[in-house]
Order: C-alpha cells, then sequence, then structure tokens
C-alpha cells in the first residue's frame, strides 16, 4: 500500500505541479529545500491528497513534517488511515 501511495503521489506531482519536467524526484526529497513546489503548489497538493484519499487536512497538519516530500505525505496519510479509516 505504501508503495502504491507514493507512486500516485509521485505520478501527480510530476505530471500536474511538474508538468512532467525532467526532474528526478525521489520519496525522501524536501520539497522545500529543492524548490520543488511553491505555495500554490502546496495548496493544489493538498486539494489533491484531501480528494484522492478522503480525508481533511486540518490546519494544524499543515506542516513540513506531514506534507514536505513524498515519504512525509505517505506516512500522515497512513497515520491517518489509522484513525479516519482513509486508504
Amino acid at each position: 500500500m505504501q508503495k502504491n501511495i507514493e507512486q500516485e503521489l509521485h505520478d501527480y506531482i510530476v505530471g500536474n505541479l511538474l508538468f512532467g519536467q525532467g526532474v528526478e524526484l525521489r520519496v525522501e526529497d524536501s520539497f522545500l529545500e529543492r524548490g520543488i513546489i511553491d505555495s500554490a503548489g502546496v495548496l493544489e497538493l493538498i486539494a489533491f491528497i484531501e480528494e484522492k484519499y478522503g480525508i481533511e487536512v486540518e490546519n494544524d497538519e499543515l506542516v513540513p513534517e506531514n506534507l514536505d516530500s513524498i515519504r512525509n505525505i505517505t506516512q500522515f496519510l497512513m497515520r491517518k488511515s489509522k484513525t479516519d479509516a482513509v486508504v
């Protein structure tokens, strides 16, 4: 399940936020440190996550520990799934 989520997130980010540019994006890459996603991109990514996985990202969850890499998002979704039956 974790690999599926990582692949879905990777495909969305590359296809919709990086517009298919030839940027190598690993699951552990920090979006902030690498300048991969700007603030508008973060909002788009959150909207995608909420729609795709049927969750609501609360204001207090909008932190890099949850959203700054594909791995962080995947772990966040897996934690949420335990409490919200998401994935």
